[in-house]
C-alpha cells in the first residue's frame, strides 16, 4: 500500500474514533438527546455557529486558525483561546485603529533628520580645507559605503519576520543572541548617549561662537587662554543645557515629538539654504573680504582695515592693525620683523563658483597644532620664528590634523540610519518601510554630503575653509556666510536642529538601556527596566544624563566624536555580522521579503567597520572592544539564559556538525587520549540523585577536558515514565551545574535496569565524541534484600564494558570522596599498579592533581614483586619509567612472600563451589537459579570475617574513617555443615512461608541445607531429570578447585597489603581482575563476599 493511503486510512481511524467519542450511546446526535442538562445545552449553543464540535476539548489551549492569522496581521504577544479570541473580535470591532506612518513620515524624515546634524555645520568645511576635496570625498564615501552596506543588512533582518519595537538592540540580540545583544546594545546605548552629548556641545558651540559671543563667563586675558576659557564656558553652559533637556523629556515625550517636526523643518530649510547660496555665487559672489599678511590668515575680529596705514584728511595715519603688531601708533614705533618684511593684502573668502578655487581645493593640507594658516600660491618673506612675540591676530589651527582623525571627527554624521527601524512599531508596514525609507535616506544624505564637498571645494577660499571658528570672517559661520539670503538662516536653523538632535539621543537612549534591562539578560541593570507608572525610564533616563555629562565636561566636539564612532562602528560591524551568519547558515527561518542582499556585502560592511574602528582611533577601538567583551563574558557567566533562536546558536551547531564529521571513528591516537566518561548514577524514589559526590569526583577528574555525560535509568515504560524522566533530567541538571560538571545528560527509560545500562554504555555519545570510559559507585546494597539482583546487573556492567573495550572506574565509599570546596593540605594518593593496563592508573592522579582538591596530594606507586623478582631492579625501572612519563612520584615495590593457604581461604573457595553445584545438580530456573544465589549469598556471608573488597577492573577507594584507619568491622562467623540425620537429598533453604520439618528451628549460629522427604519427592516429580544420590555422595566429598584457592589466596593477601601499606591514603587506586569469562559462573565470583 503506498505510504499516501496508509496515512489516509491513518488519518480517517483517527476521525472516526474522536467522532464515536462525541456522541451518545443510543446513536443519536447530542444535540437531540433529551438527556443533556441545561449547563450542556448552554454550552452548545455558545460554540453553534463559532467552532467545530469536533475540537472543542482543544479550544482554549489552542487557538483556531482564525484567530492565528488574525494575531500574524497585528502580531499580539498573547496566544488567545477560543472564548478569547471572540472577545478580541468584539472589542476589535469597537476600537479606533490609531493612525499609523507610511514610509516618507516614519523612516524616511526622521533618518534624514538624524544623519544630517552637527557636523555638517560646524565641521565640514574644515574638512574640506584640510583634507581637500580629494581625501574629503573618499572620506564620504567610505562612510557613506558603510552606512549602506549596514542598512542593507539591516533591511534583510527587519524583514526577516515581525519586527518588534525596539530597533537595533532587537535585531542584534535575536540574530546574534543575548551574549553578543547585550554587549552591542550597551554599545549603541553608550554611542547614542555620547551622541547627545556631541548635539550639546555643538548647539553650546553655536551659541557662544556664532549666536552671542558676549555670554561666555570665563574671559581670557590672554590669547593662549581663549581655548582653555572656551572649553569651560561650554562645560557650564553644556550641564544647564543638558539638565535642561533632561527635565523636558522627563516631563513628557510628547513635547519632544511635536517639536520633531520644528527641528526637521530647521534642517531641510538650512540644507535648501546652502545650495540656494551656492546657484547665487555663479552670478553674484559675495562681498567677503579675508586679509593676509604676506601669505598668513588674520584673524579680523580686533581691526576693520585691512591694511597697515591709511590716508585720512590727507596725511597718512597707521590702522589698528599697525597697533596690533607694533608697540606704538607712531610710523617710528618697534613692528614686529614678519609685518615689517611682508604686505597686507586682501583676498575674496567666497570668490564663487566660476573662480576657479577648486584646483588650489583639490589636495590636502595638514598641519600641526598652533600652525598658521597659510594660502597656497602667495609669497612671503621668512624670518625666524623666535622674534615673533605672542598675542598677534593670525589664524592658528588649534588642533593637529590628519587623514585619521578625520575620518573619526566625520563619521558620527552619517550615523542615525537605525531611526526608522527605533520606530518599527508605529509603522504601518514595517517590512516595506524600513528598508525602502532608510536607504532613501542614506541616498539623499550621502548625495548632500558628496555635493557639498564639491561645492565648497568650488565656492570658498582654502584658507577659510581650514579657519574653524569663521575668525577671518569677524567671528562668523563660514557655511553660513555662503548660505542666501541671510547667514541667520544657517545660525538658527543648525542651532535649532542640533537641539533637537541632543533631545531625541535623550529620548532614545534611556528607553534602550530600559529595553536591555527588561530583557533580564544583564542582572546589574535590572533597576533601570522600571520607571514611572506610564513606562517612562526614570532610573534610565538619570543614568544617561550622568554619562551624557562625563561627555559635556571633555568640552571638545572634536574630542567627543571619535569615542561615539567607536560604538556606532561596533554596533553596525555586529549588524552586518548577523545579517551574514543568517545568510550563511541558511535556516529555514531566514526568508527576508528584502531580496537584495548577499553574505558577501555584508562581510564587506562588517570589514569595513572594523578597519573604520581602528582608522579612526586604534586605542579607542581596542577600548570600544574591551568595553565589550567584558560586558559579553559577564553576560556569559551571570546573565540569564534565553533562547532567541538566534544565529549564533545556529553557528555553533553547524561548527559541532562540522566538527563531528570530521573526528575520525576510529581510536584516537595516544597523544589525544584523554577520559571521555560515561557517568553512571542511581536515582531514589524522587527521581534524586543517590550520590551527588560522583559528579564531584568528575568534575575534579576532568582536568583532561574530555567529555562528559552523565547518564541514569528509570525503570518502567515511556509513557508511564515521561513526567518522572523529565523530572528527574531537570534534578541531574541543577546537580551537574551546583558541581560545576560540563556535560550532557542522558536519561534512558527502560523495561529493567540492567537493559537501560547496557544501552547508554552501547549508544551514549555521538559520532566519534563517545565515551571511552564508565564511572560508576560501587552498589553497596547489592547483598541487601530489597535488592536481590544488584551484584547481577553490576557484573553484566562489568561485562559490558569489557566488551565495548571501555575503561571501568569504580567508585567505593563514594559518599566519603571530598566535595569540590574541600581541599586537602596533604596526603597520599596510592596507585597499586599490579597489571599493566595501558597507563589509565597513572593518569588518573595526574589529572586529579590539576583540581584543587587533590593539589596538594603526593602520588605514591606500588607494584608487586613475586617470588622469582628482582625488587632492587623493579624499583629502578619502575622510577625511569615514570620519568619518561614525566611523573613525580614515589615508588615502592612490595615482596608478597609465599604462605600456607589458610583455612578461612580454603573454606571460602569451597563454599563458591558448593553453591555452584548444588544449583548445577538442583537444575532450577533462571529466576529461582538467581534467588537461590541470594539466599546463600546472604547467609554464608557471615561465614567469612570480611576483608577490604577487590573490585572488578579498577578501583577507587576512600578509606572509611569511622571503620577505624580503613579496617571494616569483623561480623558473626557462621558455619556451613552437613547434618548427618538429613537424608541424602539435595539441600536448599526453605521457601518463604515453609517450615522445615524434623529438626526443628535452625540454630542462628549455624546453617543447615536439609530437605524432607515430601520436598525431596516434590522436587524429583517438578524437575525433568532427578537427581541420584551418588551426585549428593559427590557433592559432600568433592574438594575445591586448586586454581580457585590459589586465586582466593592471592586475594586475601593482597587485601592484607592494601590496607597495611595504604591506610592512611586519601584515595587508594588499584586494578583488579574482571568477572570469570564463564557466564554460568558469575555466582564465584569473589566481588560476591567483599
Amino acid at each position: 500500500m503506498p505510504a499516501s493511503q496508509s496515512c489516509m486510512l491513518a488519518f480517517c481511524h483517527f476521525f472516526l474514533r474522536l467522532t464515536c467519542l462525541s456522541s451518545t450511546g443510543d446513536g443519536n446526535p447530542r444535540e437531540n438527546s433529551p438527556f443533556i442538562n441545561n449547563v450542556e445545552v448552554e454550552r452548545e449553543s455558545y460554540f453553534e455557529g463559532k467552532n467545530m464540535a469536533l475540537f472543542e476539548e482543544e479550544m482554549d489551549s489552542n487557538p483556531m486558525v482564525s484567530s492565528l492569522l488574525n494575531k500574524l496581521a497585528n502580531y499580539t504577544n498573547l496566544s488567545q483561546g477560543v472564548v478569547e479570541h471572540e472577545e478580541d473580535e468584539d472589542s476589535r470591532r469597537r476600537e479606533i485603529k490609531a493612525p499609523r506612518m507610511g514610509t516618507f513620515i516614519g523612516v524616511y524624515l526622521p533618518c534624514l533628520q538624524n544623519i544630517l546634524g552637527v557636523i555638517l555645520f560646524l565641521r565640514l568645511t574644515w574638512i574640506v580645507g584640510a583634507a581637500g576635496v580629494l581625501e574629503s570625498f573618499l572620506i564620504v564615501s567610505m562612510c557613506c559605503t558603510c552606512t549602506m552596506l549596514t542598512a542593507i543588512s539591516m533591511s534583510a533582518i527587519a524583514t526577516n519576520g515581525v519586527v518588534p519595537a525596539g530597533g537595533s538592540y532587537y535585531m542584534i540580540s535575536r540574530s546574534l543572541g543575548p551574549e553578543f545583544g547585550g554587549a552591542v546594545g550597551l554599545c549603541f546605548y553608550l554611542g547614542t548617549t555620547f551622541a547627545g552629548a556631541m548635539y550639546i556641545l555643538g548647539t553650546i558651540e553655536i551659541f557662544l561662537t556664532y549666536i552671542s559671543p558676549s555670554a561666555a563667563i570665563f574671559q581670557a586675558e590672554t590669547a593662549d587662554g581663549e581655548a582653555a576659557a572656551l572649553l569651560n564656558n561650554m562645560r557650564v553652559y553644556g550641564s544647564c543645557a543638558l539638565a535642561l533637556m533632561a527635565v523636558v523629556v522627563f516631563v513628557g515625550v510628547k513635547y519632544v515629538n511635536k517639536l520633531a517636526l520644528v527641528f526637521l523643518a530647521c534642517v531641510v530649510l538650512s540644507i535648501l539654504a546652502i545650495y540656494a547660496g551656492v546657484i547665487k555665487t555663479a552670478f553674484a559672489p559675495p562681498d567677503i573680504p579675508v586679509c593676509l599678511l604676506g601669505n598668513r590668515t588674520l584673524a579680523k575680529r580686533s581691526f576693520e582695515t585691512c591694511a597697515k596705514m591709511q590716508v585720512v584728511s590727507n596725511g597718512t595715519v597707521t590702522t589698528a592693525l599697525w597697533r596690533l603688531f607694533c608697540n606704538g601708533s607712531s610710523l617710528s614705533a618697534s613692528c614686529d620683523e614678519y609685518f615689517i618684511q611682508n604686505n597686507v593684502t586682501e583676498i575674496q573668502g567666497i570668490p564663487g563658483v566660476a573662480s576657479g578655487v577648486f584646483l588650489d581645493n583639490l589636495w590636502s593640507t595638514y598641519s600641526d597644532k598652533g600652525a598658521f594658516v597659510e594660502k597656497k600660491g602667495v609669497s612671503s618673506v621668512p624670518v625666524s620664528e623666535e622674534s615673533r612675540p605672542s598675542g598677534l591676530p593670525y589664524v592658528l589651527t588649534d588642533i593637529m590634523t590628519y587623514f585619521t582623525m578625520l575620518v573619526g571627527i566625520y563619521f558620527p554624521s552619517v550615523t542615525g540610519i537605525m531611526a526608522g527601524s527605533n520606530r518599527s512599531g508605529d509603522l504601518k508596514d514595517a517590512q516595506k518601510s524600513i528598508p525602502t525609507g532608510t536607504i532613501l535616506a542614506i541616498v539623499t544624505t550621502s548625495f548632500i554630503y558628496l555635493s557639498c564637498i564639491v561645492l565648497f571645494g568650488a565656492c570658498i577660499e582654502g584658507v577659510v575653509l581650514r579657519d574653524k571658528f569663521g575668525e577671518a570672517l569677524q567671528g562668523n559661520l563660514v557655511i553660513g556666510m555662503l548660505a542666501w539670503p541671510s547667514p541667520w538662516v544657517i545660525v538658527i536653523g543648525s542651532f535649532f536642529s542640533t537641539c533637537g538632535a541632543g533631545l531625541q539621543s535623550l529620548t532614545g537612549a534611556p528607553r534602550l538601556l530600559q529595553a536591555i534591562a527588561r530583557d533580564g539578560i544583564i542582572p546589574f541593570l535590572q533597576v533601570f527596566g522600571h520607571g514611572k507608572a506610564n513606562g517612562e525610564p526614570t532610573w534610565a533616563l538619570l543614568l544617561t544624563a550622568l554619562i551624557c555629562e562625563t561627555g559635556i565636561l571633555i568640552a571638545s566636539l572634536d574630542s567627543v566624536a571619535p569615542i561615539l564612532s567607536m560604538f556606532f562602528l561596533m554596533c553596525y560591524m555586529f549588524v552586518n555580522l548577523a545579517c551574514a551568519v543568517q545568510t550563511l547558515l541558511r535556516t529555514p527561518n531566514w526568508r527576508p521579503r528584502f531580496k537584495f542582499y548577499h553574505w558577501t556585502l555584508s562581510f564587506l560592511g562588517m570589514s569595513l567597520c572594523l578597519a573604520l574602528m581602528f582608522i579612526c582611533s586604534w586605542y579607542y577601538a581596542l577600548f570600544a572592544m574591551l568595553i565589550a567583551g567584558c560586558i559579553y563574558k559577564y553576560i556569559e557567566y551571570r546573565g540569564a539564559e534565553k533562547e532567541w533562536g538566534d544565529g549564533i546558536r545556529g553557528l555553533s551547531l553547524n561548527a559541532a556538525r562540522y566538527a563531528l564529521l570530521r573526528v575520525e571513528h576510529g581510536p584516537p591516537h595516544t597523544k589525544n587520549w584523554r577520559p571521555q566518561v560515561l557517568v553512571m548514577l542511581n536515582l531514589d524514589a524522587e527521581q534524586c540523585v543517590k550520590h551527588p559526590r560522583l559528579l564531584s569526583f568528575t568534575s575534579q577528574l576532568k582536568a583532561g577536558k574530555g567529555l562528559t555525560i552523565v547518564g541514569s535509568v528509570l525503570e518502567g515504560t515511556y509513557l508511564d515514565k515521561h513526567v518522572e524522566a523529565q523530572r528527574a533530567e531537570e534534578n541531574i541538571r541543577s546537580l551537574m551545574c551546583a558541581e560545576k560538571t560540563k556535560g550532557f545528560c542522558q536519561l534512558v527509560v527502560s523495561s529493567n535496569l540492567r537493559d537501560g545500562a547496557s544501552h547508554l554504555i552501547q549508544s551514549a555519545g555521538l559520532g566519534g565524541m563517545k565515551h571511552n570510559t564508565v564511572l560508576m559507585a560501587w552498589p553497596e546494597s547489592w547483598k541487601q534484600a530489597d535488592n536481590p539482583f544488584s551484584w547481577k546487573n553490576f557484573v553484566d556492567t562489568v561485562r559490558d564494558t569489557t566488551a565495548a573495550h571501555q575503561a571501568l572506574l569504580v567508585a567505593k565509599n563514594i559518599d566519603l570522596f571530598p566535595q569540590n570546596q574541600e581541599r586537602f593540605s596533604d596526603g597520599n594518593i596510592d596507585v597499586w599498579w599490579i597489571v599493566h593496563d595501558g597507563g589509565m592508573l597513572m593518569l588518573l592522579p595526574f589529572l586529579l592533581r590539576h583540581h584543587k582538591v587533590w593539589r596538594k596530594c603526593k602520588m605514591r606507586i606500588f607494584t608487586v614483586a613475586q617470588m622469582d623478582d628482582n625488587s632492587i631492579q623493579m624499583k629502578k625501572d619502575l622510577t625511569t619509567f615514570l620519568y619518561h612519563l614525566r611523573i613525580t612520584a614515589e615508588v615502592e615495590v612490595v615482596e608478597m612472600h609465599e604462605s600456607d593457604i589458610s583455612a578461612y581461604t580454603y573454606e571460602k573457595t569451597l563454599v563458591m563451589e558448593q553453591r555452584s553445584q548444588i544449583l548445577k545438580q538442583m537444575h532450577l530456573t533462571k529466576n529461582e537459579r538467581e534467588r537461590e544465589i541470594q539466599s546463600i549469598t546472604d547467609e554464608s556471608r557471615g561465614s567469612i570475617r570480611r576483608k577490604n573488597p577487590a573490585n572488578t577492573r579498577l578501583r577507587l577507594n576512600v578509606p572509611e574513617e569511622t571503620a577505624g584507619d580503613g579496617e571494616e568491622k569483623p561480623e558473626e562467623e557462621v558455619q556451613l555443615i552437613h547434618d548427618q540425620n538429613a537424608p541424602s537429598c539435595p539441600s536448599s533453604s526453605p521457601s518463604p512461608g515453609e517450615e522445615p520439618e524434623g529438626e526443628g528451628e535452625t540454630d542462628p549460629e549455624k546453617v543447615h541445607l536439609t530437605w524432607t522427604k515430601d520436598k525431596s519427592a516434590a522436587e524429583k516429580n517438578k524437575g525433568p531429570s532427578p537427581v541420584s544420590s551418588e551426585g549428593i555422595k559427590d557433592f559432600f566429598s568433592m574438594k575445591p578447585n586448586q586454581s580457585n584457592v590459589r586465586r582466593m589466596h592471592t586475594a586475601v593477601r593482597l587485601n592484607e597489603v592494601i590496607v597495611n601499606k595504604s591506610r592512611d591514603a586519601k584515595l587508594v587506586l588499584l586494578n583488579m581482575p574482571g568477572p570469570p569469562r564463564n557466564r554460568n559462573g558469575d555466582e564465584n565470583c569473589i566481588l560476591d563476599f567483599s
